[in-house]
């Protein structure tokens, strides 16, 4: 159930989800709490999911608060029409008031009606890098939404990419992170066992990521995952003078 969204409540509950959106978290629980919000602050909202576009226009419902809305994008992707492809695509905020009289999509607005969904408003939202799709709300009833709905999807969909964007980075770094330990775990293996320094660890690293065509963090995980015992020899072309200082 939706709660007042009166300006002086209104202002508050968006700083609350800024806090929120603020704690990292996977981009799948960000929209979540997108669309939870969406229900929760616009009266008309009866359901809510997001759109995402994938690699070679790709679309996926995300997010969903009901089972309605991921039906009704199968649809619009099946007729290749319908308000959240328009405004995923195509940069824009997209409002029907009623989709029983609706002529933009006419495929479309007839499934939605059948399902019981008379009025949608959807926004686009952007990633750090490109679109991320639409957010996109559903209504029982006609003229379930106006200008001040949109302005709070609006802002809403800005928060989710901002959001997006920052858990993407959050999970990019743990990887590099990651990647960085497990690098650091091989080259002591390596050291270790043929009493090298960490540069010439490395180098057999990465000669060996060359020779196999592997990332060398790929390499380092397979040392890493053999166990010390097992860690490979260096090359026996291998002498000192390829010391790479």
């Amino acid at each position: 159930m939706a709660v007042s969204t009166e300006p002086e409540d209104l202002g508050p509950r968006m700083a609350q989800l800024a806090r929120e959106f603020a704690v990292p978290a996977d981009v799948d629980e960000v929209l979540r709490r997108v669309t939870e919000a969406a229900v929760e602050l616009i009266p008309g909202a009866d359901c809510a999911d997001v759109l995402v576009v994938g690699g070679r226009r790709r679309f996926e419902s995300k997010a969903a608060t009901s089972a309605l809305p991921a039906e009704l994008a199968a649809v619009q992707v099946a007729l290749g029409e319908g308000p959240c492809l328009d405004a995923a695509t195509r940069d824009m905020t997209v409002r029907a008031d009623d989709l029983r009289e609706e002529t933009r999509w006419p495929r479309y607005a007839r499934a939605a009606v059948e399902a019981g969904v008379l009025s949608m408003l959807t926004v686009h939202l952007y990633s750090q890098r490109s679109t991320l799709g639409a957010l996109n709300l559903y209504s029982f009833r006609a003229a379930g939404f106006d200008r001040s709905d949109e302005a709070t999807a609006e802002m809403l969909g800005t928060h989710a990419a901002l959001a997006s964007a920052a858990a993407s980075a959050h999970r990019e770094m743990t990887s590099a992170l990651a990647s960085r330990d497990t690098i650091g775990q091989a080259k002591g293996m390596l050291m270790e066992r043929f009493h090298i320094d960490a540069v010439h660890a490395f180098e057999l690293l990465r000669r060996l990521s060359q020779e196999r065509n592997i990332a060398v963090v790929r390499i380092a995980e397979e040392l890493v995952a053999a166990g010390p015992d097992r860690a490979s020899p260096p090359p026996v072309e291998w002498t000192a003078a390829d010391d790479p200082r």
